[in-house]
């Protein structure tokens, strides 16, 4: 399966780089660029990417408003966030915007790639738990982040608040399986449910809501 891309970065070194990069890769194909949020949303709807690898400053609409748009839109595209992490104070945003996860600029390669790959298949970039990281960072460090009240969900079973637990504290399917003493599909079929019920794209959103709703504490 071809994975269409789009590249948004107000830097064309940035973006001629990546399009380089990718060009070494037959199953992904750059069907646009942009240098704006701006430009990146008009992208998506022109061409209907798979993934939008976005940079999070532009001028003009920066990438968690184009993110927040692009995510709320009907494309079914994901949104790939491009950061420098030891400078950027909105990654959370964007993920909050509806971002499947994030790479820094200087990781490897073919990270990058395959990052890429995951977005595209419809997983979030979880893995090995540093997304989850950052974003106990942000929940305990910066300031304006909401924190509701530990509290009964409503319309969420008991069942499913300790599965979205296990969520937000990193865990696969197969770990959630492990703990609840359940199947594997059972596990699935609770994350699935916590999809439809909360509104989430992928697994970053119940991670960010099992922290907002104060299910997971973050780490001191």
């Amino acid at each position: 399966m071809t994975v269409r891309v789009v590249l948004a970065d107000d830097q064309p070194l940035v973006r001629s780089g990546l399009r380089m990069i990718m060009s070494e890769y037959p199953e992904l194909e750059v069907v646009g660029e942009a240098a704006t949020g701006a430009e990146a949303v008009q992208r998506v709807a022109e061409v209907g990417p798979d993934v939008v690898v976005m940079d999070i400053r532009m001028p003009g609409m920066d990438g968690i408003e184009a993110t927040r748009l692009i995510t709320d839109g009907t494309t079914g595209t994901r949104v790939l966030v491009l950061t420098t992490f030891d400078e950027d104070d909105h990654v959370y945003a964007a993920l909050r915007a509806g971002a499947s996860g994030f790479v820094v600029k200087d990781m490897a390669l073919d990270d990058i790639v395959a990052a890429i790959r995951v977005v595209a298949a419809g997983d979030s970039l979880l893995a090995p738990g540093v997304t989850r990281r950052l974003i106990a960072d942000f929940v305990e460090h910066r300031e304006g982040i909401p924190r509701r009240p530990l509290r009964p969900v409503e319309g969420i079973t008991e069942r499913e608040q300790e599965v979205l637990t296990l969520v937000g504290q990193g865990r696969s399917n197969t770990e959630i399986a492990d703990a609840l003493f359940i199947t594997v599909a059972t596990a699935k079929s609770h994350v699935s449910r916590l999809f439809t019920k909360l509104g989430a794209r992928d697994r970053v959103q119940l991670v960010i809501t099992a922290y907002e709703w104060g299910l997971v504490a973050p780490p001191h």
